[in-house]
């Protein structure tokens, strides 16, 4: 397996890189993946609903990480979310994270803060202009994501094919590619098309260590290639899975109907449905494109390992 730029950079093994999947990117899982030689990566609200209690919850699932594995890990903080306030930074800070993901937002609002804590920072983007935006801001890595991931999206639906290469060709710092990605042959791709390392989601939901709801689980591992919808476009685009109430958002989108009759209303509560609760018929299941791909349910470790048995095959017979 390849070592890229990096791989050296964060002192990882292998350029794999565990997406945030909000509530269900838990500490279980992102040492996981750190100890099978990828980054794993912590969301503040993994399995707290309760945004009021994520300091608490952001503290408890740094400790359980670093008592689980001694390799690098990161902790998400989706700008949108904590906007200018900087109390989970601190609390990541004084529990020794060294690397984070952020997106959602202006990088430009907490890259310096990080930086002065000697904490790398990597940038979610879906446009060429963003990864533009984000290297000028300071940002270490560019996470450049096509709308064939899951969850929330980009209005522009550019693909991770085009993409990449366009973003690789105007930006110095490293480009991890994400969307569409779930095993060795994507790896390869992404690579191929000038990437330094890959970023999952979907293929890592339906792993062992996920805090995810079996049901929803079993459902990505069920999914076909057309078993995930966007909806919202003009309002907040969201890939999930296609069901009782995908299908009713798209019909009124389809219909013409106006935003408030389209909107998601307690976007949260129909997430935490179908992501804690396993209720995948009427609550909000993101999924990228990738789950035609998911066939089983393994170890966060088996997928790592397995792409790069893959990637080797792949390359070698080029």
């Amino acid at each position: 397996m390849k070592k890229t730029k990096v791989c050296d950079f964060l002192g990882i093994k292998y350029p794999i890189i565990q997406g945030a999947m909000g509530l269900i990117a838990g500490a279980e899982l992102a040492a996981a993946v750190s100890e099978a030689g990828g980054l794993g990566v912590i969301s503040p609200n993994a399995g707290e609903p309760d945004w009021s209690k994520v300091g608490d919850n952001i503290r408890k699932q740094i400790r359980k990480a670093k008592s689980l594995t001694s390799k690098p890990f990161g902790v998400n903080f989706p700008i949108h979310m904590i906007k200018d306030d900087r109390s989970l930074i601190d609390i990541a800070i004084s529990e020794g994270v060294k690397i984070v993901t952020t997106g959602a937002g202006n990088p430009a609002l907490h890259t310096p803060y990080f930086h002065q804590h000697g904490i790398k920072v990597l940038h979610l983007v879906a446009t060429v202009r963003h990864a533009v935006g984000a290297e000028k801001a300071g940002v270490d890595i560019v996470i450049a994501e096509g709308y064939e991931s899951g969850g929330i999206n980009s209005p522009d639906e550019l693909t991770t094919f085009v993409l990449i290469p366009q973003v690789v060709d105007v930006v110095k710092i490293p480009v991890v590619a994400a969307g569409g990605i779930g095993d060795g042959r994507g790896l390869a791709a992404a690579l191929a098309l000038g990437a330094q390392g890959v970023q999952m989601g979907t293929r890592f939901v339906a792993t062992t260590e996920c805090l995810a709801h079996p049901d929803y689980k079993k459902a990505i591992v069920e999914a076909g290639d057309t078993a995930t919808v966007i909806t919202g476009r003009g309002l907040m685009m969201f890939r999930g899975l296609l069901n009782d109430l995908t299908k009713e958002l798209r019909k009124k989108e389809l219909a013409g109907a106006p935003d408030e009759e389209r909107s998601v209303k307690m976007f949260s509560k129909l997430s935490e449905a179908a992501l804690l609760h396993g209720d995948v018929v009427k609550g909000q299941a993101a999924c990228g494109e990738i789950a035609g791909l998911v066939h089983e349910v393994i170890s966060a470790g088996e997928v790592v390992r397995r792409m790069v048995v893959d990637y080797d095959r792949i390359v070698k017979g080029l």
